[in-house]
């Protein structure tokens, strides 16, 4: 089983210009209706962040129960990212070094999306 974060913003065909702004990786149209952009793929490596626009998912807000865990894998890109939603979006832990020799911080991005960012020293 391979399992994929999929997740929901309004205006996918702008949002996924500032995800790829903050991770890098190869974005993959996969459907639009006229102009707007309903499904999406951002490629990182070998991750997939798959994205749907609201028009297309139709989210019911139950809550915050899902969070995005992302393994990252220098400090430095660890270091961007974090900046990068932090400054736009909100921290809800700091970033503190954590008992398995490395970074860990859980913060909220401008599109209410929760990630829990870790990076682990060799």
């Amino acid at each position: 089983m391979i399992a994929y974060p999929f997740i929901v913003v309004d205006n996918c065909k702008e949002e996924m210009k500032y995800y790829q702004s903050v991770f890098g990786g190869e974005i993959a149209i996969l459907r639009k209706q006229g102009e707007e952009v309903l499904n999406a793929d951002l490629q990182v490596g070998d991750a997939i962040l798959k994205f749907a626009d609201t028009q297309a998912a139709k989210p019911a807000l139950k809550g915050d129960y899902v969070r995005v865990f992302l393994k990252i894998e220098t400090e430095e890109t660890y270091r961007g990212i974090y900046n990068e939603f932090a400054s736009s979006g909100t921290v809800n832990t700091e970033m503190y070094e954590a008992p398995f020799n490395g970074l860990l911080a859980i913060v909220t991005d401008r599109n209410g999306i929760c990630w829990v960012l870790s990076f682990y020293r060799s």
